[in-house]
Parts: structure tokens; C-alpha cells; sequence
């Protein structure tokens, strides 16, 4: 049951991005561009962390990867 929950989940977003091909990575540019807006503005930990400014550089590269493989 789970297994088969797992495969179908993983076939409609391989369907999803495989159509979708660009959207990742403009995903990551959004939130490099978000990081760097935050650290402007604000000041705390979401903008000393760089949280976002790492899990966008982490989403475009996957995004890059997963649409040179599909």
C-alpha cells in the first residue's frame, strides 16, 4: 500500500517536472532573489542564516540535474 502510494507520487512528479522543465530552477533564482531582499530589509536569523539563499542554490541545481536527466 505505501509502496505502491510512494510510486504513483513519484510518477506524477516526474510527469510534472518532465513537462515543467524550467520551473525549478526559476523556483531557486526566487529564492537567491528572496534571500538577498531579506538581508536588505531585516535583520534576525532568517537573514543571517541565509536559509533561503542555500535552499535556493539547492533547488536550481536539482532543478538543472533532474531537466538534463528528463
Amino acid at each position: 500500500m505505501i509502496k505502491s502510494a510512494f510510486s504513483n507520487l513519484l510518477d506524477f512528479l516526474s510527469e510534472f517536472i518532465a513537462t515543467r522543465k524550467g520551473l525549478l530552477p526559476i523556483l531557486g533564482i526566487l529564492f537567491v532573489a528572496l534571500n538577498f531582499l531579506l538581508g536588505i530589509f531585516t535583520t534576525g536569523w532568517l537573514s543571517s542564516s541565509d536559509l533561503f539563499l542555500h535552499a535556493g542554490i539547492i533547488i536550481a541545481v536539482i532543478g538543472f540535474l533532474l531537466a538534463w536527466a528528463l
